[in-house]
């Protein structure tokens, strides 16, 4: 569900008391201020917190403050797929350093970041683990691919004209 902006903590803390089933995924990260630095436990993914619940639970949910509304449309919640949830608690269980970072999608165009092909342009593809970004020269019709980290790359943000 969607809460309001910095509310996930309080709004997990109030579904504890109300014996609601919730999941607040957390990260560590440094955050700067003037004249001090500290390490904090921030939202994996900011403005939301995920329930499970019964149908005869939603309405209590939706009274809980802080809570703005279900993802999905207007009087229809959308589940998210348990295995992606088991995926993130996994990981998190496991101590992996999750953070968060941007979505991005298969066949999508992607901006290279770092490296020596840093603002380098190219579609993304999926290949057993891993991503790879295709480069392509399109004179000869011709590509090729590269391996990349996902915290190497970006969704392209300049339009593209044909």
């Amino acid at each position: 569900m969607y809460t309001r902006s910095r509310h996930e903590k309080s709004v997990a803390e109030h579904l504890r008391r109300k014996a609601i089933e919730h999941f607040l995924p957390l990260y560590r990260m440094v955050h700067q201020w003037r004249s001090r630095r500290a390490e904090v436990e921030s939202p994996l993914f900011p403005g939301y917190v995920f329930v499970h619940v019964r149908t005869e639970q939603l309405l209590s949910v939706l009274r809980t403050a802080g809570v703005v509304r279900f993802v999905g449309t207007p009087g229809s919640p959308a589940p998210i797929p348990q295995v992606e949830i088991e995926r993130i608690q996994l990981g998190l269980g496991a101590g992996l350093a999750l953070e968060p970072h941007e979505y991005l999608a298969v066949g999508e165009r992607v901006e290279i970041q770092n490296g020596p092909l840093t603002g380098v342009e190219g579609l993304l593809l999926r290949r057993g683990g891993s991503f790879r970004v295709i480069l392509s020269v399109g004179l000869i019709t011709r590509s090729v691919s590269v391996e990349v980290s996902s915290s190497d790359i970006r969704p392209c943000l300049r339009e593209h004209r044909v």
